[in-house]
């Protein structure tokens, strides 16, 4: 959605790549029922828990850093490692939240390790400024690894004040103008570049809150003004605009309007909220989450198509799992009594697209799509999910 010179890089590589595969099946072809229990969500989370432990390269990251498809072959080199460090960032996430086992546990500090010794992701192009990606997930994962009480002690808070603070370093140094933080430029191109989205924004808001606590952020302006852009975002209509403009496209087919803006409408107003703006209150949260769920058939046709925006409302099938990711946060703000309901009807939508090895994506089968969609997976069934009991040891 940024400008003219960036859609006709992507056109060009799709056009030749479409030739060369097949549109796989939409999701909406698939029998699930209305509502999922937690039994069948915990095995569905244990078996994308299991791909990641054993899809972990040796050096502790997830992916491959490099082009391993035909159809973004128009990107920068750099943004292939950007991807792959984010990726391994939720990979990092879906770990850190899952039920401990020594395979995880192992999994999930061999992660972190490669995340605070790798290098700092850098820019791609002039247009391609795919790292913020890195820059936000990282920053993230950050900030909740340090909150975790098992990573308080030894090395573990420098290793992730390292990840932390070289992730915010990216941040504050390529906010736009306007306050967020996106993943292309536009003509004139800049050092600082100035697109951003109202959903790439969203995703970092409460890390930030979290950093100016744990010291890592020095400037608390930018979680400020990060926080009035995504709000600047909102529409009288309940959506969340796609990139912040003066007079927004509304209207139509436009993907600005509530069918167009259901993954945005999730992400946002958690983010939102999150961090105290009063203005999402509890019945928008719940008429955010109606409308996900009751104009769900758009995700669906979205789901792995290989255009960007191809679908209707312009909905892409990248948004897929990051708005059941972030459906299952929003309900998390709701009253406890009610949450089972929602994750009930959340759950179906996430099982469906599960693969038989336990792991999903929702766009290409690029290894940072696969890494990244199932831990966004395991990260939604987990927030839906009770503790599980703690069995004691009988006596010997």
């Amino acid at each position: 959605m940024s400008g003219a010179p960036v859609r006709m890089r992507r056109a060009r590589a799709l056009v030749v790549a479409l030739l060369l595969v097949s549109v796989p099946t939409a999701a909406q072809t698939i029998d699930v029922p209305d509502r999922l229990g937690p039994e069948p969500a915990r095995a569905a989370r244990d078996r994308a828990l299991e791909w990641l432990v054993t899809h972990q390269n040796e050096d502790g990251s997830w992916a491959t850093g490099a082009l391993d498809g035909l159809l973004e072959m128009g990107f920068s080199v750099e943004s292939f490692y950007c991807w792959k460090y984010a990726a391994s960032a939720l990979a990092a996430m879906a770990l850190l939240h899952a039920p401990e086992t020594p395979e995880r546990r192992a999994a999930l500090e061999h992660g972190l390790t490669w995340l605070s010794t790798t290098r700092v992701p850098q820019r791609g192009s002039d247009w391609d400024v795919d790292f913020l990606w890195a820059g936000l997930y990282g920053f993230v994962a950050a900030t909740e690894a340090a909150a975790d009480p098992r990573f308080q002690d030894g090395e573990w808070p420098e290793r992730l004040g390292t990840i932390g603070r070289r992730a915010f370093g990216v941040l504050e140094a390529n906010q736009v103008p306007t306050g967020g933080w996106g993943y292309y430029d536009d003509p004139i191109y800049s050092r600082r570049p100035k697109w951003a989205t109202s959903f790439s924004t969203a995703v970092v808001l409460p890390a930030l809150a979290s950093g100016e606590q744990l010291g890592w952020v020095g400037d608390a302006q930018v979680r400020e003004r990060a926080t009035r852009f995504v709000s600047r975002c909102a529409l009288p209509n309940g959506a969340y605009a796609y990139d912040l403009r003066p007079i927004p496209w509304i209207g139509g087919d436009s993907i600005n309007g509530v069918k167009g803006s259901l993954c945005r409408i999730q992400v946002a107003n958690w983010a939102l909220a999150s961090v105290g703006e009063k203005k999402i209150t509890a019945e928008r949260l719940r008429a955010g989450l109606e409308s996900f769920l009751d104009d769900h058939r758009f995700l669906d046709v979205a789901w792995m198509r290989p255009v960007p925006h191809e679908a209707y409302y312009y909905n892409s099938g990248y948004f897929y799992l990051f708005g059941h990711y972030y459906a299952a946060r929003v309900i998390g703000l709701l009253p406890a009594e009610e949450r089972e309901g929602w994750h009930a009807r959340l759950r179906p939508h996430l099982v469906k697209v599960q693969r038989a090895d336990g792991s999903t994506s929702d766009f290409l089968t690029s290894a940072y799509m696969m890494v990244s969609g199932t831990a966004f997976l395991a990260l939604a069934l987990e927030l839906g999910l009770p503790p599980e009991p703690v069995i004691e040891a009988g006596p010997r």
